[in-house]
């Protein structure tokens, strides 16, 4: 009975199975002969029936039923798949042969026992446990599909290409399209755009609306007033015109200006400001100039703040300290007693030619030397600013090319050392950095040797060392706020008292400028022998400030500045304060750049972390920079520019104009930008001698002596103003009798009266 039952439990579950066929000929590998059909059994006691031979190729036979051993155990299945056994339940239909290169089964070679897998052939390379490689067609093996015992026959590979003729493929409408790549115009809009959002685009944004905020309100009525005062800037006004009408219609006769008649080289008589003549080209007559002085005014304020942002930020400090930095230097309360000067506020581009310098040699105060950015574009970029600076007048650009030269020596001895030291064939700077830095060295200096010629050959007034000594400031001015200063300017009054010409003496670079750089000592991102230094170069700039009250400048001041003319302008020592203020304004950034890093550290290690530095401390990165904006609040006068005088728009040259003197000659120099006639009258930081004796001569005009040296001096035409005569020797002039001094007097107006001499 249990015999019985496990007999037939064995039938069922080997019925389910099919017996598969051999495996054709062709499809055994080549080095593997046919099996030959092997009878009988395998051995005693092994109570498992042998299998029947394989049929021939082709042909399919029923498997005789399989016996067992009483009590022998059933053997269990391998694994699911393809059945290991030889026989079929009796009465079971023949299974049909499967694809050709599927692996036989066990039954199907000699020997091979049911229910166990088929052992590895000799040549085929498959491991025990695993069917054999079947081969295909060509005899090559097919490669596994995976490493499970599968395999797949190799096939061809598909076309790439549709036949001629043929329709399109229906399946591409569901196949990724490539992105279409943009044209120009929009690559073009796309940089356009990231340059609107970069960081130096922002800096310039801010430092135009800081500029117009802290200047107002220069722009408020530009056509009509200018700052401080009407005279220096009446005179820049029209040195910039000029400038632009000369180059436009006469370019040799540009040292020859149509002021201080008959002098020659007369452009030479104060500070040239060439690099702004192509401004001077736009527009003509007084309010043209007026509203371009006023333009670029504001213009200089901004690049002061861009050229100290881009000199700080490329030394190694961050963006706060930067800001820090910039306006500090830019909006320093000494500069407000300056702010007649567009000479002496035309100052951004030191700092911007030094960053350039900086950026192109691959150099940072906190980085040091890095070759890997080093860019001969830039360096080339910051030879020009710094040719543009000097083109603008010597006060300013004489010292930088001093620190030009000093870099120059200091940058060649260390590339000298570190190619002895190293002995590399390459050179350190690259030769294209090298010959930037030669042919910029020389262009600087050849452009200021060009303008030079003109200054050198305009007459001496006097020993330099009597005006250095008169304009020297004593220490104490460095403590002393100008009195266009709202902050400082009231109450530092009685200070002010106490100097020779405070004007020109009152040098306070800022409290909080002095207090964040004392803090930038022993609290910064520059390290410790970088704050010696920067010590260093604030007290050796400060001593040259000072001119002869330190030691009489014999070591200092005098050496460089003593044996120029006076038409240099380089004989108020006082000026080099801006040299002080950078570097005050670099050991500031350093100290702010330093809380803003350390504030940020702070709020990154609390748990949880903050998502920023917090906002308290956030806020308080932005109490230096709002200090320092509000030590800069300027209570600078802004007086209406007289109106031009009609017959100045008719009346041609070479003519004097009545009354005359030191400051009213600067209003009508800028009156004769609608025609550059010639003038007799002039003035401006230069003043030749033959100017006093002018003005001495023509005291009593219109007598036969003033008349006599006016037609020695070639001048045909006087024109004088009614409006101005009053309280000067001249008020009376127009109602005199001329017929006995063979000249004729013509009424043109009410307040307008012309004298012929010829």
């Amino acid at each position: 009975m249990r015999r019985g039952r496990a007999a037939k439990a064995a039938e069922r579950a080997e019925g389910k199975h099919a017996l598969r066929p051999a495996v054709p000929p062709q499809a055994l590998p080549k080095d593997e002969p046919e099996p030959a059909p092997v009878s009988g059994t395998q051995g005693p006691g092994s109570g498992i029936a042998p299998s029947e031979a394989a049929p021939p190729a082709g042909k399919t036979s029923a498997a005789a039923p399989r016996t067992e051993k009483p009590g022998a155990p059933i053997q269990p299945a391998e694994k699911p798949g393809p059945p290991a056994s030889s026989t079929a339940k009796p009465g079971a239909p023949v299974q049909p042969a499967e694809k050709p290169g599927l692996p036989a089964s066990s039954a199907d070679k000699p020997g091979a026992t049911p229910g166990q897998p088929t052992p590895p052939t000799a040549g085929t390379g498959a491991t025990p446990g695993q069917p054999a490689t079947p081969a295909d067609e060509a005899g090559t093996p097919a490669e596994p599909a995976s490493t499970t015992g599968r395999f797949r026959r190799r096939k061809p590979a598909l076309p790439t290409t549709r036949p001629p003729g043929a329709p399109p493929d229906p399946w591409t409408a569901f196949a990724e399209t490539p992105d279409r790549q943009p044209g120009r115009f929009r690559r073009a809009l796309r940089a356009a755009g990231r340059a609107l959002i970069h960081e130096y685009a922002l800096v310039v944004y801010g430092s135009l609306l800081l500029a117009v905020l802290l200047t107002w309100p220069t722009l408020r009525y530009p056509l009509h007033t200018v700052p401080q005062d009407i005279w220096d800037p009446s005179r820049q006004a029209w040195q910039v015109s000029w400038a632009g009408h000369v180059l436009i219609t006469d370019p040799a006769r540009l040292w020859q200006a149509n002021a201080f008649f008959p002098e020659r080289y007369s452009f030479a008589f104060g500070s040239s400001l060439l690099g702004y003549a192509p401004a001077g080209m736009l527009g003509e007559g007084p309010l043209a100039a007026t509203l371009r002085y006023n333009i670029l005014f504001v213009l200089a304020h901004a690049l002061l703040a861009i050229g100290g942002y881009a000199l700080v930020r490329q030394l190694g400090a961050g963006r706060t300290g930067a800001v820090v930095g910039a306006v500090a230097f830019a909006y320093a309360p000494w500069r407000l007693a300056q702010e007649g000067h567009l000479d002496i506020v035309s100052a951004g581009a030191i700092p911007l030619a030094l960053a350039m310098l900086a950026r192109g040699h691959g150099w940072s105060l906190r980085y040091g030397f890095r070759p890997g950015r080093r860019h001969a574009g830039w360096a080339a970029a910051g030879w020009v600013a710094a040719t543009w600076q000097v083109s603008l007048g010597f006060p300013l650009g004489l010292p930088f090319a001093y620190v030009l030269a000093g870099l120059i020596l200091v940058v060649g001895c260390a590339v000298l050392v570190r190619r002895l030291r190293r002995r590399s064939p390459v050179p350190v700077l690259g030769w294209r950095l090298l010959v930037t830095d030669l042919l910029g060295a020389l262009i600087v200096a050849g452009v200021g040797a060009l303008i030079a010629v003109a200054y050198l050959r305009v007459p001496d007034t006097g020993p330099a060392g009597t005006e250095i000594g008169f304009f020297s400031p004593p220490v104490r001015s460095l403590l002393i706020g100008p009195a266009e200063s709202r902050i400082w300017g009231a109450p530092h009054a009685v200070a002010r008292q106490s100097l020779a010409w405070p004007a020109e003496m009152s040098l306070l670079p800022g409290f909080v400028l002095y207090a964040l750089a004392l803090v930038g000592l022993v609290f910064s991102v520059w390290r410790m022998w970088q704050r010696l230094l920067l010590l260093a170069a604030v007290l050796v700039s400060a001593v040259f400030t000072l001119g002869t009250t330190f030691f009489e400048g014999r070591w200092t001041y005098l050496p460089l500045f003593g044996h120029l003319p006076a038409s240099f302008g380089v004989r108020i020592p006082g000026r080099l304060m801006v040299w002080v203020t950078l570097f005050l304004a670099i050991l500031a950034a350093g100290a702010v750049a330093e809380f803003v890093r350390r504030a940020e550290h702070l709020a990154a290690s609390r748990i949880p972390p903050w998502p920023g530095p917090g906002p308290w401390l956030r806020l308080a990165t932005f109490v230096p920079l709002l200090l320092v904006v509000g030590e800069s609040w300027n209570a600078t006068a802004h007086p209406v520019v007289p109106e031009q005088p009609a017959a100045m728009r008719t009346v041609a040259g070479p003519m004097l104009v009545l009354p005359t003197a030191s400051l009213t000659d600067q209003t009508v120099m800028l009156w004769s930008t609608t025609r550059f006639q010639q003038l007799a009258n002039g003035s401006g930081g230069f003043a030749p001698r033959r100017q006093s004796e002018l003005r001495r001569s023509v005291t009593t005009f219109p007598d036969a002596t003033s008349v006599q040296y006016l037609r020695g001096q070639g001048v045909g035409t006087v024109l004088l103003l009614r409006s101005q005569a009053a309280g000067t020797p001249w008020e009376r002039a127009g109602d005199l009798p001329v017929d006995s001094l063979g000249i004729t007097r013509e009424d043109l107006d009410d307040n307008s009266v012309l004298f012929r001499l010829s």
